[in-house]
C-alpha cells in the first residue's frame, strides 16, 4: 500500500509540477436549490427548508448531469493528464475540486460559466462528569425515555479524524439492538487490514476523504490510514462526547475515573474522516465530507474543525466555500455545531463566523483535579497531578535528575526533563522521589508528563515532582493521569520554594557533586476531584468575539460565539493509535481541552432537542439552545472568564457576550423554550444582501439568489441576539417570535449599559399556540466610549418560560 501511494505521489509531482488544489464553482443550481428550469430534469429543491429525498431518481439524474458538465468543462479546456479532478460537488454547491497548475486555474477564472476559483487552504482540529453537570440524567434523558432511549434514531455526523470502532463507547454488545434508520443512506467502509466493517449498528456510516491530501502530497498511509480508522484520537473523542454509550468505565493505570457517557447516548454515529494526524486537513476534503453527510441524511453535523487562516481569494467571511457549503446544509435541514476556535482569550479570534452555524465556546465546568507536595520544612505546595499519594505518614528523599546523572556527558540529552531513564543512576533514584524540570520540550510536545512517570517507575522511584521554573506565553497546564505518585508544580513561585528548600538541604563538595540528599517530602492524593460553585467559567483558550465580516477584520453586526458548553478537561474515548496528545499514547481514554470538546456537547444536546421536536428547523433548535442559556454560575453570580493578567498568570474577569454568546447551555430548559426565533434560507440571503461591502454578484454566485434590495441592516436577521457594531443616533430593530408552547403572556423588559438607551415595544404580548408576533428594540446613543456596551432583552412568560436575548452595540457620534 505504501509503495502504491509513493508511486502516485511521484507521478503527481512529475506531471503537475507546481500544481495546487482549487475549489471551483460554476453556474447552475446544486441539488439543494434546483427548481426544475432545465428541460428533462425535474426540480429537486424542497418548497421549504426541509430535508430532500436524496435517493429519488430526480436527484440521481440531476446529480449525474452536473458531474458530466464538470467533466466536459475540464475536458474542453485542458489536455488529458495535465489535471486531476478530485471531487465533484453537486448537492450543496455546484462545482468541483481540481489539482491543476496556476495557469490552468487562471484559465478557469476566465471561462464563461465559472463563478469562482479558490485555492484550497488547510483546516485544523480545533466525558465522565459533564452529563451530570448539565443535568442530563435527571432533567433531560427521562423525557426521551431514559438514557437507553436518549437520542434514539437521530444521526449525528462527525467530520473529524475518524473513529476507533472497537471502543466500548461505540459498542453495541451491552445495549438493546439498534434497528435500521430508513432516512440514513450512508456507506460503511471496510478496514483494509482486518476486512471488518467499521459499522456495528451504533456506528451507522463510516467513510474517509483524502483526495486533496493525496494530491497535495501530504497523505502518508502508514500513519494516516486510508480508511475511517482514527489515527489521531480527536475524532473518537468528539464522537464519544456527543453520542458515546452511557456508563462506560474510564480506567487508566489501575484507577477508575468515573463512567463516561455521551450527551445523547442512544444517537447514531456517522463518520466522515477528513482530518489527519500531522497536517490537519484540506477544505476540499472537508467540503466533500459535508456534501456526503448531507446527502446521506444526517440530522446533526459536528465540526470540531476550523480554518488555519483566511482563504486567500475570499474577502467575506460568510461566503468562503466552507461556510457556503454549510449554508446549503442548513437549507437541507441539518443543524450544524462548530467549534469557536482555541486562540483565546484575545478578541476577534473566532474561526466560525456565519449566522447559520451554531458557534460553540468552551467552558470550564465545576470539577478540578488538584494535588499537593508536602515538604520536610512544613511547606505545602499546590500543584496538579491525577496520581495516587505516596505512602501515608511517610516522607521520602528528594533527588534532582541533574544530581543523579550517570555521566556528565549526558547533559546534551536534557536529563532534567526525565524522559530518558538510561542517563540516570538507578541506585540513587530507587526508593526516592525524583525531582524533574519542566522545559520548553514539554511545550512543543517532545517531552511529556507520561514519560516522566514511566522514567520514574522504571528507575524504582516512589514518585516524581515536575517543577515549572519558567512559563512560556500561552502555556496551559492540565492534569495528566499517571500510575505512580506524581505532581506538577505549575506556580513558578512555588517551584522556587521547592528548589530553595532542596538546595539548602543538599550538601555538596567543592565540585558541586552531592555528598548527601537531605530534602524530604511526600505527594498527596490527586485522584479525587473537587467540585466548585464558581462554575461554569469561560476557558482561557476559548476564542472571543467580536465577530468579523471580512478578512480586514471589520466587525460584523452578528454576535458570536452563540453559546458556551463544557470544553475543559473532558474525559472521553481515545484511539490507541492516537498521537495527538503525547500523554495518552496507547490509551483508551483521554482528558483533553478545547472548543473541539465543547461543540459535540452542543451537537449531542441538539440531538435530544431534535428527538423531542422532529419538525423543528435548525434555526429553531439553535434558538431553543440560545434563549434558555444561563448567564450566571452555580453560585448565582454573573459568569466570569479566564484572562491573562499583566504577566502570563491567569485571572478572572467579568464575562461578556463576546466570551459566551447567549450563555452556558441549559439542556433541560432548551427542550421547552416557550418561544423560538425561526429563520429560513431567504432570511440568510437578505442578511448577506444587507451586509455592507459584499458584492451582490458574489452573493448570487454563492446562493443562486439575487439581491432584490441591499437596504435594511444585517442586525435585522431574526437571531436570538442583537449586535450593532456602528450605532449612530437611534436604530430600531425588529424580532419575531413563535410560540411553541401553550397560550402564554410575556412581559418584555430591557436593560443596557448607560452609554446607550434601550426600549422595547410592545411591553407585553399574548401568544396562542403556534402564533407569531413581532416586537421592536430601539437603541439610542447617549455617550461615546470607544468600546462596546452590553445589555439584554428579557421576556418573562406567565407560565414560567424565560427568553433572554443578549444585546451588544458600539455608539458613534456620526
Amino acid at each position: 500500500m505504501k509503495f502504491v501511494y509513493t508511486v502516485l505521489l511521484f507521478l503527481s509531482l512529475l506531471i503537475y509540477g507546481k500544481a495546487e488544489i482549487y475549489i471551483v464553482t460554476v453556474e447552475g443550481e446544486p441539488v439543494v436549490s434546483y427548481k426544475g428550469d432545465i428541460e428533462g430534469f425535474i426540480a429537486t429543491a424542497s418548497e421549504s427548508d426541509e430535508k430532500i429525498d436524496m435517493t429519488s431518481e430526480f436527484v440521481t439524474s440531476y446529480s449525474h448531469h452536473l458531474v458530466k458538465k464538470h467533466d466536459m468543462l475540464l475536458a474542453l479546456l485542458f489536455e488529458p493528464g495535465t489535471y486531476k479532478k478530485i471531487y465533484s460537488y453537486k448537492h450543496l454547491i455546484n462545482g468541483f475540486a481540481v489539482h491543476a497548475s496556476p495557469e490552468q486555474a487562471e484559465a478557469l477564472r476566465q471561462t464563461p460559466g465559472v463563478k469562482s476559483v479558490d485555492r484550497d487552504w488547510k483546516v485544523r482540529r480545533l466525558t465522565t462528569h459533564t452529563p451530570q453537570f448539565l443535568g442530563l440524567p435527571v432533567g433531560v434523558w427521562p423525557t426521551g425515555g431514559g438514557c437507553d432511549r436518549a437520542g434514539e434514531d437521530i444521526v449525528i455526523g462527525f467530520v473529524d479524524s475518524g473513529i476507533y470502532p472497537r471502543h466500548q463507547s461505540f459498542g453495541n454488545h451491552n445495549t438493546a439492538p439498534y434497528g435500521p434508520v430508513p432516512s440514513y443512506r450512508g456507506k460503511c467502509e471496510v478496514d483494509p487490514n482486518t476486512k471488518r466493517s467499521f459499522c456495528n449498528g451504533k456506528i451507522i456510516g463510516a467513510q474517509h476523504f483524502a483526495g486533496a491530501a493525496i494530491a497535495a502530497g501530504a497523505f502518508n498511509p502508514d500513519i494516516d490510514f486510508a480508511s475511517p480508522l482514527d489515527g489521531d484520537g480527536h475524532g473518537s473523542h468528539t464522537a464519544a462526547i456527543a453520542a458515546g454509550n452511557n456508563g462506560v468505565p474510564v480506567r487508566m493505570h489501575g484507577f477508575e475515573f468515573g463512567k463516561a457517557s455521551g450527551m445523547a447516548p442512544r444517537a447514531r454515529i456517522a463518520v466522515y474522516k477528513a482530518l489527519y494526524r500531522l497536517f490537519g486537513g484540506f477544505v476540499a476534503d472537508v467540503v466533500a465530507a459535508i456534501e456526503q453527510a448531507v446527502q446521506d441524511g444526517v440530522d446533526i453535523l459536528n465540526l470540531s474543525v476550523g480554518p488555519n487562516s483566511p482563504p486567500t481569494t475570499t474577502k467575506t467571511t460568510f461566503l468562503n466555500p466552507f461556510d457556503a457549503t454549510l449554508l446549503s446544509a442548513v437549507k437541507a435541514g441539518v443543524f450544524v455545531a462548530q467549534a469557536a476556535g482555541n486562540e483565546g482569550p484575545f478578541p476577534k479570534t473566532l474561526v466560525s463566523y456565519s449566522p447559520w452555524i451554531t458557534t460553540v465556546a468552551a467552558a470550564v465546568d465545576d470539577r478540578r483535579y488538584k494535588n499537593h507536595l508536602f515538604l520536610g520544612n512544613g511547606k505545602v505546595l499546590p500543584g496538579i497531578g491525577l496520581a495516587p499519594s505516596s505512602h501515608l505518614n511517610r516522607t521520602f528523599t528528594l533527588v534532582a535528575a541533574n544530581d543523579v546523572l550517570l555521566d556528565s556527558s549526558v547533559t546534551k540529552f536534557s536529563p532534567s526533563d526525565c524522559q530518558r531513564p538510561e542517563v540516570l543512576n538507578k541506585r540513587l533514584v530507587e526508593g526516592n522521589i525524583l525531582l524533574c524540570g519542566y522545559s520548553f520540550n514539554f511545550v512543543v510536545g517532545t517531552a511529556s508528563v507520561q514519560k516522566v512517570s514511566e522514567t520514574a517507575k522504571s528507575l524504582g522511584a516512589v514518585g516524581f515532582v515536575l517543577a515549572v521554573e519558567n512559563v512560556s506565553p500561552g502555556t496551559k497546564f492540565y492534569p495528566v493521569p499517571v500510575g505512580i505518585p506524581g505532581i506538577v508544580i505549575i506556580d513558578v513561585k512555588k517551584s522556587m520554594d521547592l528548589i530553595d528548600y532542596y538546595n539548602r538541604s543538599t550538601s555538596r563538595d567543592w565540585t558541586g557533586r552531592v555528598k548527601s540528599f537531605k530534602a524530604i517530602g511526600s505527594v498527596g492524593d490527586g485522584l479525587r476531584p473537587t467540585l466548585y460553585k464558581s462554575a461554569p467559567q469561560v476557558a482561557i483558550f476559548s476564542a472571543r468575539g467580536p465577530n468579523i465580516k471580512d478578512y480586514s477584520f471589520q466587525d460584523a453586526d452578528l454576535l458570536k460565539p452563540d453559546i458556551l458548553a463544557p470544553g475543559s478537561l473532558i474525559w472521553a474515548a481515545w484511539s490507541p493509535n492516537g498521537t495527538d496528545e503525547s500523554n495518552y499514547i496507547g490509551e483508551g481514554f483521554a482528558m483533553i481541552s478545547g472548543t473541539s470538546m465543547a461543540a459535540p456537547h452542543v451537537a449531542g444536546i441538539a440531538a435530544l432537542v431534535k428527538q423531542m421536536h422532529p419538525r423543528w428547523s435548525p434555526a429553531a433548535i439553535k434558538s431553543a439552545l440560545m434563549t434558555t442559556a444561563m448567564t450566571v454560575d452555580r453560585a448565582d453570580r454573573p459568569l466570569q472568564a479566564q484572562q491573562y493578567s499583566g504577566s502570563e498568570t491567569m485571572t478572572l474577569v467579568p464575562a461578556t457576550p463576546f466570551d459566551y454568546g447567549s450563555g452556558h447551555v441549559h439542556p433541560r430548559a432548551a427542550l421547552d423554550p416557550g418561544l423560538i426565533f425561526d429563520i429560513g434560507y431567504t432570511d440568510y440571503v437578505k442578511f448577506l444582501c444587507s451586509t455592507p461591502g459584499i458584492n451582490p454578484l458574489e452573493i448570487k454566485n454563492v446562493t443562486r439568489s439575487s439581491c432584490n434590495s441591499t437596504s435594511g441592516h444585517p442586525s435585522d436577521l431574526n437571531t436570538p441576539s442583537i449586535a450593532v457594531s456602528h450605532l449612530v443616533r437611534t436604530r430600531t430593530i425588529s424580532r419575531t417570535v413563535t410560540n411553541v408552547a401553550e397560550e402564554e403572556t410575556y412581559v418584555i423588559t430591557a436593560r443596557m449599559s448607560p452609554e446607550i438607551a434601550i426600549s422595547v415595544n410592545p411591553p407585553a404580548m399574548t401568544l396562542l399556540p403556534g402564533a407569531s408576533r413581532t416586537f421592536t428594540v430601539s437603541l439610542t446613543v447617549r455617550s461615546v466610549t470607544g468600546s462596546y456596551s452590553f445589555g439584554e432583552v428579557l421576556m418573562k412568560g406567565s407560565r414560567g418560560h424565560k427568553v433572554q436575548i443578549p444585546v451588544v452595540a458600539m455608539g458613534y457620534y456620526n
